[in-house]
């Protein structure tokens, strides 16, 4: 994608706990971490590593795992009260879209976004 247009943003959604040192005990934090290690290398005008914790799933996503289904199913009801007092934890699939949005057109100051940052630039983009 670089050798075509190096002007090109590029939004990696990791996860919380992804290991930018790659030296910890968990394989995919580490995996998570060399991966945004490469892509912040490449020349992109900019690359953004969106770091969700918990995500809701919003207007009819639903996960393909079958665990997370039912984890889902069983605490529907419950869930955007846990977004009100942990906003540094929780986000939600739309926001997590907005959030991309508006770092393809505007960027941000930060490389490595966390779930208060998606929650922020979800609210800007609208």
């Amino acid at each position: 994608m670089v050798a075509v247009s190096s002007r090109l943003t590029f939004c990696y959604v990791s996860g919380a706990g992804t290991d930018t040192s790659e030296r910890g005990r968990i394989m995919w934090a580490r995996v998570r971490g060399a991966t945004e290690n490469a892509l912040l290398r490449l020349p992109f005008n900019a690359a953004f590593m969106l770091r969700p914790g918990f995500i809701e799933p919003l207007e009819g996503v639903k996960s393909r795992t079958p665990a997370y289904r039912a984890a889902y199913a069983v605490f529907a009801p419950i869930l955007p009260l846990r977004r009100r007092p942990a906003p540094r934890y929780v986000t939600t699939t739309v926001a997590v879209g907005r959030a991309m949005i508006a770092l393809a057109i505007h960027g941000d100051s930060k490389p490595i976004l966390d779930p208060e940052d998606i929650n922020r630039l979800a609210v800007s983009a609208g």
